[in-house]
């Protein structure tokens, strides 16, 4: 253990002594480094973000956990720390913005998707019986429900005559997501739940997407969905591009469980994990955007 410390300080202190003598035969800091050398995306985004948790001085370690509208005053922090005139670097601070915009907005995220997780489905709020109406009509147009506690809630895949006790997992992020993919991604989804009630590849729908909402929350917390979110964000990633990115994780297990032909739904488990595994070995690949219709705005081009 002593070894281990001693040997922790040294790469430290080595490493600090390196950037030094960089800095002085190229004139520029780490951070400019990066943004000078790397390509807009998750490779520059997380180089910049370790450069700053990593840095000696609190005030940039901090920096990543400011507010949105504190932005524009730390980049103005960062280049008067790092000695970096802005009138000769013009483009480092819109670089700077950029990172700092992704970063930030990936922690607000977390914190917006979590507070829906925890959120329990009420069948007293008049919005939550909405929205659970609204899925039954996305994904069942021209079958209309006879009533609220209904046999018909499993055509759609819940486990009973009321979906409420099924949104306990993940709360109100489950019907959130389930919702927009049925709304937004409407052909697929339908033919995602026709498929799903096929002998040969029978799963339950809304089971199994309330599951793959907590396979996209754990990849979120996690911090693997990082890489796909810089490079399909150019700014701060939304509640919009978690939930498009479900959609994206919904149609691929579809498509991933018929690929592996499970014997029955008790092989749910084992192929969700192969699946789980698949997805992250992808976003290990800093240049990966999970979702190809997510085209990264032009304008992260210029930044």
């Amino acid at each position: 253990m002593f070894v281990q410390v001693c040997l922790y300080f040294y790469c430290k202190c080595l490493w600090r002594c390196l950037k030094f003598v960089v800095r002085k035969l190229t004139g520029r800091c780490e951070l400019q480094r990066i943004c000078y050398n790397t390509k807009p995306g998750a490779a520059r985004t997380m180089k910049i973000e370790a450069s700053l948790k990593g840095s000696k001085s609190k005030r940039l370690q901090t920096s990543v956990s400011v507010h949105p509208d504190a932005i524009e005053k730390t980049i103005d922090d960062i280049m008067e720390l790092k000695r970096i005139n802005p009138d000769i670097n013009p483009q480092l601070g819109v670089s700077l913005q950029a990172c700092l915009l992704q970063i930030v907005g990936y922690r607000n995220l977390i914190a917006e998707v979590e507070k829906l997780r925890r959120e329990p489905y009420d069948s007293e709020n008049p919005q939550h019986e909405e929205m659970l109406l609204k899925l039954w009509k996305c994904l069942k147009p021209n079958s209309p429900l006879k009533a609220r506690i209904s046999k018909q809630w499993c055509e759609i895949g819940f486990q009973g005559d009321d979906p409420k006790t099924d949104f306990r997992g993940m709360g109100l992020l489950g019907l959130y997501n389930l919702v927009y993919f049925a709304e937004w991604d409407s052909e697929i989804a339908q033919q995602v739940l026709s498929d799903s009630l096929q002998p040969k590849y029978s799963y339950s729908f809304a089971i199994v997407g309330i599951n793959i909402t907590d396979l996209a929350y754990n990849l979120l917390v996690s911090g693997a969905l990082k890489t796909h979110f810089y490079n399909v964000a150019p700014e701060a990633p939304t509640l919009t591009h978690f939930q498009q990115t479900f959609c994206y994780l919904m149609h691929e297990f579809h498509k991933f469980w018929i690929e592996e032909d499970p014997l029955d739904i008790m092989e749910f488990n084992r192929v969700r994990e192969k699946f789980h595994k698949r997805i992250l070995k992808q976003l290990q690949n800093p240049e990966m955007a999970l979702c190809p219709h997510f085209a990264a705005s032009e304008s992260l081009i210029n930044m």
